[in-house]
């Protein structure tokens, strides 16, 4: 397993405890040792991991807000835990979290519901971002940074022609 997709997990598997455990924060750090200790002793690297915890965490509201817009048939008490914690974690990555590209966040989103979740939680976590990458318009992720770039170096050139 990828070292990124194993951070993502752990990071599912922290987030999972910490929302069934009633959500206290200074858990957190026992919580992500132990899960590293039991699942992946020989990483070294925490850093990832405790990158999409706290990313999750300070932007829960917002985060939470896209679930309760993107699936309204389904009230976020309502979704399973290990869903939810997923599709968190996802939404982090996909809105809040420049660095990584729109399509790796939804498709690792996506694995680790089909390996964690129920029978339909893939399909589930793929419409539920799928949506918000969509309503999303001009993302300005990772993939679209090169795009955006140029636009802006032809619109500089453009700028020079005409004062010239």
């Amino acid at each position: 397993m990828a070292n990124r997709h194993l951070a993502r997990t752990i990071a599912m598997q922290t987030l999972f405890q910490w929302d069934f455990l009633g959500k206290d924060k200074k858990t957190l750090s026992k919580t992500i040792n132990y899960n590293y200790q039991e699942f992946a002793p020989k990483v070294k690297d925490k850093d990832f991991t405790e990158k999409l915890i706290d990313g999750v965490i300070k932007n829960l509201k917002k985060i939470d807000a896209y679930i309760t817009k993107f699936a309204p048939e389904w009230p976020i008490e309502q979704i399973t835990v290990v869903d939810r914690n997923i599709l968190r974690i996802g939404i982090y990555e996909l809105v809040f979290d420049k660095d990584v590209p729109a399509k790796v966040a939804i498709n690792e989103a996506i694995e680790i519901a089909k390996t964690f979740g129920g029978e339909s939680s893939g399909k589930f976590v793929n419409g539920v971002l799928g949506s918000i990458y969509r309503d999303m318009g001009e993302v300005i992720k990772t993939e679209d940074k090169e795009q955006l770039k140029q636009k802006a170096e032809k619109a500089k050139k453009e700028d020079k022609k005409k004062k010239k």
